[in-house]
């Protein structure tokens, strides 16, 4: 059951979150926060989104505002830094904003860049982590299957944990993990598993060894549950460039999960220059219970009106779509 429109409306606050990283080619993010009667909420696709994706966000975070989240398993939740497709002279400032962190996910097939470009900077990370560091790095479906080949190859030296959704295709995937299985090096699915109709045909294919979910996405943390049971893999709980409460929403799925194997992809509030909450690691973990906003920072970070209107305008579009 959906809450009424206008209650949503009622609480919502459009906040603008400074980058100190550039990523995605993103310098500042938008997010529209609800104060539900389960507590304090995030509604964040990405601008490109259209309604019809951007939709299952809008359940996500209704799910969470408006409704108990499942009981935790635990009360801390290991997470990785995130490196930007940055110049490898970038990489230890930027791996020294994530307190304690033992995991690394780097950004590669970057637009524009070169394999040559991804080996230096997953180098650099190697050289910052040491040996006991834990190296993940993620193409965001920038390869074709023959290039994401070569490239697994050329970083398998510096003992990667896994390579996330390095092609679009579920067939892709397949047929990337047939070629290097024998390097024992995983595959993760992310793209595949928060963008597709059936999140579970990676699964069913064989196609990955790892699952990427999200909360928002996947339309809430009992969908990202079930989603994670019925495929049968292990699962790395991620962000997609939230704010503190959306890191608060994948927090409280990651403590739910019944096994968590890997570390999250939930410290990129590390990224930002400014948050309405805390929720960068300390010590590599962040805690699983639920954010509340920082009123100061409500009111330094809000939209103008323009941006606002158009939140506004967006989170009825996406309401009216699932309504239907």
């Amino acid at each position: 059951m959906l809450p009424p429109l206008a209650e949503v409306l009622d609480t919502m606050r459009v906040v603008a979150l400074p980058m100190a990283v550039r990523f995605r080619g993103v310098d500042l993010r938008e997010v529209a926060l609800f104060e539900g009667p389960a507590g304090w909420t995030e509604f964040s696709p990405f601008l490109e989104y259209d309604d019809a994706e951007a939709s299952s966000w809008l359940a996500g975070a209704l799910d969470f505002g408006w409704h108990v989240a499942p009981p935790p398993r635990r009360d801390l939740v290991p997470v990785n830094a995130t490196v930007p497709a940055v110049p490898a002279s970038e990489v230890p400032a930027v791996l020294a904003r994530f307190d304690g962190c033992r995991t690394a996910k780097v950004k590669v097939a970057e637009r524009g860049q070169s394999l040559a470009d991804d080996i230096e900077r997953v180098r650099a990370v190697r050289a910052e982590m040491g040996p006991e560091g834990r190296i993940r790095v993620d193409a965001n479906a920038g390869w074709n299957v023959d290039e994401a080949e070569r490239a697994i190859h050329a970083l398998a030296e510096y003992d990667l944990e896994y390579v996330e959704q390095p092609c679009a295709t579920v067939a892709e995937l397949a047929d990337v993990r047939r070629r290097v299985k024998y390097a024992g090096i995983l595959i993760a699915a992310d793209e595949s598993v928060r963008k597709a109709e059936d999140p579970i045909a990676v699964a069913r294919a064989k196609a990955a060894d790892v699952l990427i979910v999200k909360a928002q996405p996947l339309g809430g943390i009992r969908r990202a549950l079930d989603v994670v049971a019925k495929a049968g893999l292990p699962a790395v709980v991620s962000s997609a460039l939230d704010s503190a409460i959306g890191i608060g929403m994948g927090a409280a799925l990651a403590a739910a999960l019944p096994n968590l194997d890997f570390d999250c992809g939930l410290g990129t509030a590390s990224l930002l220059r400014d948050d309405v909450a805390d929720a960068r690691p300390r010590d590599g973990v962040l805690p699983a219970g639920r954010v509340v906003p920082d009123s100061g920072a409500l009111l330094r970070l809000a939209a103008d009106a323009e941006r606002t209107q158009w939140w506004r305008d967006r989170v009825t579009r996406c309401y009216r779509v699932l309504q239907d």
